[in-house]
């Protein structure tokens, strides 16, 4: 009656996140995807000397192939949003599972090295990459209040797989070759299918379900009992089918929505995170060769990788739990500064190392620091944007982050070659990350901390952008504004006459002084008396 017809091609409302039930099931299959999304590119490292034997290439040339899986993980950021937006996030996450198994599969009957970069490096890390992106926006859907632990647990998955996935891969290369090993690989990754069944949407019909029966029951009640009440009901059926045929056509849905560039928190979040990304990833790839011109024995050497992942496997889910504190959930973007801060202070500071202790001190605070900017990177963004434009802000931030990852990791190891000093190249990553934490830290206190104590204007709902109570109420009013045009009720004098005289009373008060009266339903809303049109939630 007086509300809106779900079917009348407005989105539904919004469902609440559950914050638990399936939810966890959800944050096991992100956990797993986390893993082999990062952990996968790094552990197939292991068949590297075996690939040089057989193909007769070099170093460079096999590590071309960890390098196209990360490129395509971050690249296809925009193509993971557009067709997450247009089919969802469960069938792609299918389809991912599909392509990197495959990919897998074939690049164990390749005969040249070429063979395995279209297969192994660009089909195995497009599939990763339909798996990731899905895979964190289902986790957003499902956690609101918990999801600073949820994004922390789920983190965790990459140092736990890192750790699991390499010596798995060394015992498969022991056993049944280096081909062998891609096809129990490209196996393994069939579970990311079963992941991506796994992410269920929230349910959407009992909403239209439960309009439907009050619909008809709100017919029961008004209309005379006995045959009229059949016969309002179907009078109202049919009012509703001539609407349908009436409606106006459905807006097309945004593939990918550039608008979230207008939020001044989202372009700070991009600059900082490029500049992070430039000096974030040095410190643990240079680290072995380091420890070894420092007279370190290999095995000691390697071993301080694991101690890395160690830390952490324990400093993700941590961090996760002090981001969901109600002190500091409001202030997460600074806890990410300060991690950031952190991170780039450890590698300054442990620039000059010259000892195997040295070394393990600089790998335990790194440890903590890193699991710390890795719990916390998408969190900020989902705070940022809003769930419901995350698919987009997380595919635009991977393509832009996959520049800098290409330019960032390279360029050390040329400087590298040329100085023949890690001395330096510690330093110059360690200031990339410290001044991506000041820029963060500096800017949003300046452009977002200054901006909340101007009063925002008044009557314009749609400034800003990003929060989802702004976008459910520009929902529901478009909802009702809709449904008022076209509303054309059986009994509509009695309807009629109750608004005139809301209408009458509202202006004798507004010539009075009076205000807004409170409780006068749908035809002062549009009036501009709605006090909580104008909500507005922090960018952080």
């Amino acid at each position: 009656m007086g509300r809106p017809d779900p079917e009348e091609g407005q989105l539904p409302a919004p469902v609440k996140p559950p914050d638990g039930g399936w939810g966890w099931i959800v944050l096991l299959g992100c956990f797993v995807i986390t893993g082999f999304s990062y952990a996968f590119p790094k552990a197939v490292s292991v068949y590297f000397k075996e690939l040089m034997k057989d193909f007769h290439v070099g170093y460079s040339d096999t590590a071309w192939i960890s390098s196209i899986m990360l490129a395509m993980l971050y690249g296809t950021g925009p193509v993971c949003s557009i067709m997450v937006n247009q089919f969802g996030c469960r069938p792609v996450m299918l389809i991912g599972g599909l392509l990197a198994s495959a990919g897998m599969i074939l690049a164990s009957f390749t005969t040249n090295i070429i063979e395995l970069y279209l297969t192994a490096g660009v089909l195995t890390g497009l599939g990763m990459a339909l798996n990731f992106q899905p895979s964190l926006i289902m986790l957003g859907t499902y956690f609101d209040k918990r999801r600073p632990l949820a994004n922390g647990l789920a983190a965790a998955g990459s140092p736990v797989f890192l750790s699991s996935l390499s010596p798995l891969g060394q015992v498969l290369l022991e056993k049944f070759g280096w081909r062998g090993g891609f096809l129990i690989m490209g196996g393994l990754l069939l579970n990311c299918c079963t992941c991506g069944a796994v992410m269920r949407p929230l349910d959407m019909g009992m909403k239209r379900k439960m309009g439907k029966a009050q619909d008809k029951y709100e017919a029961k009640e008004m209309l005379p009992i006995g045959g009229k009440s059949e016969e309002g009901i179907s009078t109202t059926d049919g009012t509703k089918k001539g609407k349908k045929a009436k409606k106006k056509p459905k807006k097309g849905k945004k593939l990918l929505d550039f608008s979230i560039f207008s939020n001044r928190g989202f372009i700070i979040y991009t600059i900082s995170k490029f500049i992070l990304v430039l000096g974030l990833f040095v410190p643990p790839i240079l680290l072995v060769n380091y420890a070894k011109d420092t007279g370190v024995p290999d095995t000691e050497a390697a071993f301080l990788l694991s101690i890395i992942g160690f830390i952490d496997i324990f400093a993700r889910p941590a961090c996760g739990m002090v981001a969901g504190l109600k002190w500091v959930r409001p202030h997460v973007a600074y806890l990410f500064s300060f991690s950031m801060l952190f991170n780039g202070l450890t590698d300054i500071c442990s620039a000059r190392a010259s000892n195997y202790t040295g070394l393990v001190i600089f790998c335990v605070f790194f440890g903590i620091s890193y699991g710390m900017v890795g719990a916390l990177q998408f969190e900020v963004l989902m705070a940022i944007v809003g769930s419901q434009k995350f698919s987009s802000a997380i595919g635009l931030v991977l393509l832009i982050e996959a520049f800098a990852v290409l330019i960032g990791p390279p360029s050390a190891g040329r400087l590298v070659d040329a100085l023949k000093n890690y001395e330096v190249i510690f330093y110059l990553a360690g200031s990339e990350v410290v001044l991506s934490a000041l820029f963060l830290g500096v800017a949003s206190y300046c452009c977002l901390s200054r901006g909340k104590k101007e009063p925002p204007p008044e009557n314009n709902p749609s400034a800003g952008g990003g929060s989802d109570t702004e976008e459910a109420e520009s929902d529901v009013q478009e909802a009702e504004e809709h449904s008022s045009d076209n509303h054309q009720p059986a009994h509509s004098t009695d309807n009629a006459v109750a608004n005139e005289e809301a209408n009458h009373v509202a202006e004798e008060q507004r010539g009075e002084g009076g205000g807004c009266p409170a409780g006068d339903g749908e035809v002062l809303a549009r009036d501009g008396c709605n006090a909580d049109q104008m909500v507005e939630r922090d960018s952080f």
